[in-house]
């Protein structure tokens, strides 16, 4: 195929990339070096025939959530919600369920429910335009009204958008309740969770719970930003839920494929590209890590010095099972969630956290764990999922410290167990060499890295390189399924105007 454009990796910042191209008329050829697109959208029979695992993502709040996602429209992809988004079991009470109804949830939270609803619930309540602040920070974005079709209008932090003079009342209104949102939010979210947790919420519950969205975070949640990360999670329970794909995460990645397809774009796989002197195209994308990228192409001095300073975080270690029925919960409301956060306490998961972040690895480790079948009955039983965070390039086998914590909250779980299927950081990384280390945020989330990611420019995609750009996790806004990585390289790539749609 003679391209003007060629993608190289086809992770979901990859695929995104490889269709926002195609649509505005390039000849877009993808290049996947495994036997199966996605990246981390992969799916599989990991454990016994016919039962469908996720090899990394399973829920996709944010792809729900992302403006890159919500402009696709795929057909073919059906979200489908658990009753509960988000469960978290204590020892000595009741669980602590976050549902998608705001204040049903503020309701379980007894004196912090006024404090639920001004915080997590105040963030739900600004909507999509929030999201779109936080996961375009470098613009452009749209004001638009939670679940509604924009106005039109547009603003961004350098300025006024077209027709800005003459924008309609609405349109401001709209522009000056996001501002007072955004900065609300920001305040709380630059916290340190522990800090956040503790000034905002006054009982075991809420603050657990803040804690175990914070840890998705693979930071010691003593430090700044932790609680951004909380907060948006939660938030985004009740903006969107936490849903997961119809069939397993690799539908959503094989009807990007499908849509590149359809556009006349070509997408192979098992072609591994170790030189960008093998690329023959005005446009490269990559979706690689700058690990990968400092090995494929010969860069300025100064620029690879850069690169070569950006710092990993911690591992997983991730455990599938075949079960023979649903996890024996001792509290019977978290069979209803899609995740379950397990680790006890805000002190107890911030012990753990900073255990993984100093390199060592804790004997009651946080883990996060789903269950698609609370939400998907397609997947050939009861499958279930969790991982715990672990130094990096870690080779200790964490499996009896997962199941200890599962049993301590659902006791009987090991013999409900069919088959179990392990994959350490180093298994990680060979299914997917983005995640380094067994990496699965592309990189730390520290305040450092989210400013500098992968290095500090107004347009970090862009690389020194005419015509390549970097789309991968390793670049803004960061780790999860949105896609905004390749969307705003794709853009650059196309030199839109910034201000616009």
């Amino acid at each position: 195929m003679d391209a003007d454009a060629i993608v190289v990796g086809s992770g979901p910042n990859g695929l995104v990339a490889a269709v926002t191209l195609a649509r505005a008329g390039r000849r877009v050829l993808l290049l996947e070096a495994a036997d199966r697109f996605g990246g981390g959208l992969r799916s599989g029979e990991l454990t016994l025939p016919g039962r469908v695992h996720d090899l990394c993502a399973t829920v996709m709040a944010m792809a729900v959530a992302s403006p890159a996602f919500r402009a696709l429209e795929l057909p073919g992809v059906e979200f489908v919600h658990a009753p509960v988004p988000v469960a978290h079991p204590l020892d000595d009470r009741p669980a602590v369920l976050v549902h998608r109804d705001a204040h049903r949830t503020a309701q379980g939270l007894g004196r912090d429910a006024g404090a639920w609803l001004a915080t997590v619930g105040a963030a739900a309540r600004a909507g999509f335009p929030l999201v779109d602040l936080l996961l375009k920070p470098l613009g452009p974005w749209r004001a638009t009204a939670a679940g509604a079709h924009s106005d039109g209008k547009e603003f961004g932090p350098h300025g006024a958008g077209p027709g800005w003079p003459g924008a309609a009342p609405r349109a401001l209104a709209q522009a000056a309740g996001l501002g007072i949102a955004a900065a609300g939010f920001g305040m709380a979210a630059a916290l340190p969770a522990t800090t956040f947790a503790r000034r905002a919420f006054r009982t075991v519950e809420s603050r657990a719970l803040i804690a175990g969205m914070a840890a998705h975070s693979v930071r010691d949640l003593r430090a700044p930003i932790t609680a951004g990360y909380g907060l948006m999670l939660a938030s985004l329970a009740h903006l969107v839920g936490w849903p997961l794909v119809r069939g397993g995460s690799q539908v959503l990645a094989d009807a990007l494929v499908a849509e590149l397809r359809s556009l006349g774009g070509e997408a192979v796989t098992g072609h591994r590209v170790r030189r960008l002197s093998e690329l023959s195209a005005p446009t490269v994308v990559l979706d690689v890590s700058p690990r990968q990228f400092l090995t494929m192409a010969d860069l300025p001095a100064g620029y690879r010095r850069r690169l070569a300073r950006f710092r990993y975080g911690p591992g997983v270690f991730k455990m599938d099972w075949a079960l023979d029925g649903p996890v024996p919960w001792r509290d019977p409301a978290v069979a209803d969630a899609g995740t379950v956060h397990l680790g006890g306490t805000l002190e107890e998961i911030t012990l753990s956290e900073a255990e993984t972040t100093a390199g060592r690895h804790s004997p009651r480790p946080y883990v996060l764990a789903v269950q698609p079948y609370a939400a998907d009955p397609t997947r050939g039983g009861h499958t279930f999922w969790a991982y715990c965070h672990v130094p990096s390039g870690s080779t200790v086998d964490m499996t009896d410290a997962i199941e200890t914590q599962i049993e301590r909250y659902a006791p009987g779980f090991r013999d409900r167990v069919l088959a179990r299927h392990v994959m350490g950081p180093a298994a990680l990384e060979a299914a997917n060499p983005n995640l380094v280390g067994g990496d699965v945020t592309g990189g730390v989330t520290s305040l450092v890295q989210f400013l500098r990611r992968p290095v500090w420019s107004p347009a970090p995609w862009r690389t020194p390189l005419p015509g390549v750009f970097l789309c991968s996790a390793s670049t803004p806004p960061g780790p999860s399924v949105h896609g905004m990585g390749g969307w705003q390289a794709a853009r650059l790539a196309l030199k839109l105007d910034p201000d616009k749609p």
